[in-house]
């Protein structure tokens, strides 16, 4: 079971918090890394391109000339593929891209991204996140402290915090409801609040 010291926005250390090793201390295996944020990248694609193909397109379906004794190559209806303002052959249909991952794989790849960061030293604890107003600048501050250019803030519904890192560059504000794979990799550091840890052990815990 690791533990890791807790800080305020301050960067003062304020105790220590012991984490649940089957969360943040199991074998980092990257294959499922690639599978779910494979998946969840698959996800977000529309899937909504579309091309006419010549059965789709306006227009008379008669021989444009005849075909012999003119001089032009053989040619069907204005329709063709091979012709300007025709139909495409084999162009995008609507589909769906979605790619299934059971939830046991989904829960293991949190876990093992998680232990990854915490493994690495790069899962910083603080008590709490609370903005007294909506202020990106505060934000800011709080991340130059922790010297985490490029930080994924995670904690319970949090609205100021959420409005006030909605403009961030580098760094984003994620509720543990959303926590995924594909945002804790990009992030080189998680910075991550007592009540966040416990909603995220309560959720992923066996």
């Amino acid at each position: 079971m690791p533990t890791v010291d807790v800080y305020n926005l301050n960067r003062e250390p304020i105790g220590k918090q012991d984490l649940n090793g089957d969360v943040f201390d199991v074998e980092v295996r990257e294959h499922l890394f690639h599978e779910v944020v494979r998946a969840q990248l698959a996800a977000r694609r529309a899937g909504t391109a579309k091309t006419k193909g010549r059965s789709e397109i306006n227009g008379s379906r008669k021989k444009l000339y005849r075909q012999k004794g003119t001089g032009n190559a053989r040619a069907g209806d204005k329709k063709s593929n091979t012709r300007v303002g025709g139909g495409t052959a084999f162009g995008p249909t609507p589909r769906s891209y979605e790619m299934k991952v059971n939830k046991k794989i989904r829960r293991a790849a949190i876990c093992a991204a998680l232990s990854r960061r915490q493994q690495e030293g790069a899962l910083v604890v603080v008590d709490n996140f609370e903005l007294s107003e909506v202020k990106t600048r505060q934000v800011v501050d709080a991340l130059a402290r922790f010297e985490a250019s490029k930080a994924l803030i995670i904690d319970a519904p949090n609205e100021h915090l959420a409005l006030s890192a909605r403009n961030l560059q580098r760094s984003n504000y994620l509720a543990v409801d959303g926590l995924n794979v594909y945002d804790i990799l990009r992030h080189d550091t998680l910075l991550v609040t007592q009540r966040a840890v416990e909603a995220i052990e309560g959720r992923l815990a066996r």
